[in-house]
């Protein structure tokens, strides 16, 4: 038990540690000031920005910002779906894979094209190397870069600033963070037994005499941007469980800092735009207490086991169903709430076999969104909790709220609101429809009370961008493919859209003289109501939903134990 405790305990300081370094590189990259990659990539941007047309300098605003955005993406997106589709003609194909149906390739474009990377499929035996490469691949890298380009270009306008330029900020994004460590990144993982090959499946005999496939390919370089850009979405079905995904210790350890390491950076370089570190502190300490609190109780679960199993057992051992012995109880549980909160989606075990505690865990991070949250967009959504604490508390001591010198007036509210409630429209209406005509529309294969967290799950983990789920799920059919694509483009674009409005309206405030009676935002009590408000509307919204599930399964299993 001490072992896994001290394993997740080093993890957690990694990251502490790591914070601030990457927190401000990030934000000596998005503010135009010199880097030790300069000479580097400053040749190979102006090239970029010189074929392409785009002028960095130029700023845009809100709706000016969105639009390049949404049509950035449409584009990619129909660049991708076509070559998933003609995968059969291509090369790099050893296997002969033919093209999926119309509505799998349409849900995992959308998927990945959002950075949610949900899979209803198994990698290894439905798509081609081309297509994992030159369509999956590619996506991973933008829809990571859109998201960290959406969470600057918010900090950008909360600061007081110019949003930006889209596209300068999508080509930063990529050739200045998300390249450079994943090359090294991946150099890592290859060294640690992780496959990059164009062969084809190598052919083994067994001990038995029998023949077998086992499947490989460029796996390094896809697991790597796959980890860091909170894709999530794995080479091989069992995503990083695999062994060529995810071999050991060190490459857990990896894809584990890989995951959370620029959303936590991101509060920090926060800090550095606003001038303010020290609410940059406070903020990702109030968001690191939930996070290790969650963490606590989905490995203690894990560690307590399940009571039907252990009243047939010699003592109380571990649940050790659904996990990689490889990594036992601690690393899967550290794993499933740090792929949850951080928006990754790529699992080390299987969700389906986690106790109630960590259903509920992994479910309560996919509805809050914001512990870490998904790539930029968390960081994002982080800050309109706090400006919705700011309306609050200037409700009850009667002063019109501001936030960084600026009044938050009725605008604000509204776009924070509808921001916020897209979130449940998403996951709730589809589920509820589901359970309607479940007997028609099949798809569950858990009785009870896991049932429901199974298919409340899916939608969550859609809507939130998220990408993994309660596998056991079937899933890989017209109803879930196109369903949970609209929860995804729901979840995706209408929020991005409302934040880049706010955040322009944001910019264009004039800054208000602090007085005595500005109430600072900067401050542990003020840091702990917006913990409060953001515990309470998580659990106002989704308590419901978390009581018909993981919650009386719990009841349920320590009733029956």
């Amino acid at each position: 038990m001490l072992q896994g405790w001290i394993q997740i305990s080093l993890t957690l300081l990694i990251v502490i540690a790591t914070t601030p370094l990457l927190g401000r590189y990030m934000a000596r990259v998005f503010m135009g000031k010199q880097t030790l990659l300069d000479p580097i990539i400053n040749p190979l941007e102006k090239v970029i920005f010189a074929i392409s047309g785009v002028r960095p300098q130029e700023n845009l605003t809100g709706r000016q910002y969105a639009k390049e955005l949404l049509c950035s993406n449409l584009i990619m997106a129909i660049f991708a779906y076509f070559i998933l589709m003609l995968q059969g003609w291509l090369p790099l194909n050893p296997t002969g894979l033919d093209a999926p149906s119309w509505d799998l390739a349409l849900h995992t474009t959308i998927s990945f094209v959002t950075n949610t990377n949900q899979q209803h499929y198994s990698g290894e035996t439905t798509f081609s190397y081309a297509s994992q490469v030159f369509a999956l691949g590619f996506l991973m890298f933008t829809s990571a870069a859109t998201g960290l380009a959406l969470g600057i270009a918010f900090i950008r306008g909360l600061t007081g600033r110019p949003l930006g330029n889209f596209y300068s900020d999508l080509i930063k994004a990529i050739t200045r963070i998300l390249l450079p460590i994943s090359i090294i990144g991946g150099l890592l993982l290859i060294v640690a037994g992780v496959p990059e090959t164009l062969a084809g499946p190598a052919i083994a005999t067994t001990l038995e005499g029998a023949t077998q496939v086992i499947a490989r390919g460029p796996v390094a370089h896809f697991e790597i941007i796959k980890q860091l850009g909170e894709n999530g979405g794995g080479f091989f079905g069992v995503n990083s469980a695999h062994p060529y995904e995810n071999p050991n210790g060190f490459s857990n350890f990896l894809e584990m800092w890989a995951m959370i390491s620029i959303p936590s950076a991101l509060i920090y370089s926060y800090g550095i735009f606003a001038n303010n570190r020290k609410q940059a502190w406070l903020v990702f300490w109030m968001v690191f207490v939930i996070f290790v609190f969650l963490i606590g109780v989905a490995a203690v679960g894990e560690f307590q086991g399940n009571p039907l199993v252990n009243s047939l057992l010699r003592g109380q051992p571990p649940n050790l169903e659904g996990k990689e012995v490889r990594f036992g109880w601690a690393q899967t549980a550290l794993w499933a709430v740090m792929t949850t909160a951080t928006m990754c989606g790529a699992v080390n075990g299987m969700h389906d076999s986690l106790m109630p505690t960590g259903g509920f865990t992994t479910l309560f991070n996919m509805f809050l969104q914001i512990i870490w949250g998904g790539q930029g967009t968390g960081t994002a959504y982080l800050f309109i909790y706090l400006i919705l604490a700011v309306f609050l508390t200037g409700l009850m001591v009667g002063r019109t709220p501001e936030f960084l010198g600026r009044k938050i007036e009725k605008k604000e509210i509204v776009l924070a609101s509808v921001i916020l409630l897209v979130h449940p429209f998403a996951i709730l209406i589809p589920w509820a429809i589901f359970f309607g005509f479940h007997s028609t529309l099949l798809g569950i294969t858990n009785p009870g009370f896991h049932g429901v967290s199974q298919v409340v799950y899916e939608y969550a983990s859609a809507a939130a961008n998220n990408g993994s789920g309660f596998e056991g799920l079937i899933d890989d059919t017209l109803w879930w493919n196109l369903t949970t694509s609209i929860s995804i483009l729901a979840g995706r674009y209408i929020p991005i859209t409302a934040l880049l409005l706010l955040a322009d309206s944001m910019s264009r405030k004039q800054l208000v003289p602090i007085t005595t009676g500005t109430l600072r935002t900067d401050t542990r009590i003020f840091t702990g109501v917006t913990g409060g408000v953001i515990l309470i509307l998580g659990a106002l919204t989704f308590f419901p939903v978390l009581v018909l599930g993981p919650i009386a399964e719990a009841f349920l299993i320590a009733r029956v134990g």
